[in-house]
């Protein structure tokens, strides 16, 4: 018992101060690096449009490719800082939930057993959501509790707080 203290001890220490920070690192470099694809690629939102969920598909595809590439851009830059972490991730699942909407789900399914062929890396007929539902599922943790101790974040709840107490 006291091996398995000692151990979790410095583990629990560690936990308190990074546990985030390799999943900001991963979901920052995962988003940005598609935010640099479409940055650099050219727009291809126009064959999907009729597949945008409301209020997006009233929106000119243009303007879609516009808002995606740079909340791509943007946000995963604020996971990387742990700046405004919580909005950044509600951002980013937003962006995510779309794509799985217009793009990653299937167009056709008639049971829960077709569904989850869909639940896979590539699209054999059926969907390609396994991705970005991982990386949903990813981005939950940091929209519930934010970024941790080694963020932008936390700072400045440490000085405001320090600034409440000397008033």
């Amino acid at each position: 018992m006291t091996t398995l203290k000692r151990t979790s001890s410095p583990l629990d220490c560690l936990a308190g101060w990074g546990a985030d920070l390799p999943l900001r690192l991963f979901l920052a470099w995962e988003f940005f690096e598609s935010g640099l694809e479409k940055f650099n690629g050219s727009n291809w939102f126009g064959d999907i449009q009729g597949r945008f969920p409301l209020p997006f598909s009233l929106l000119p595809a243009e303007l879609n490719w516009h808002l995606s590439m740079w909340a791509e851009l943007v946000l995963p830059l604020l996971l990387l800082l742990g700046l405004g972490t919580r909005l950044a991730a509600a951002g980013l699942a937003l962006v995510t939930v779309v794509a799985i909407v217009a793009l990653h789900w299937p167009a056709h399914w008639s049971d829960l057993a077709e569904l989850a062929k869909g639940y896979a890396m590539t699209d054999l007929g059926f969907g390609a959501y396994k991705l970005p539902l991982i990386y949903l599922v990813a981005l939950l943790p940091l929209l519930l509790k934010g970024a941790g101790r080694l963020s932008v974040d936390h700072w400045i709840k440490r000085h405001i707080a320090a600034q409440a107490t000397t008033t």
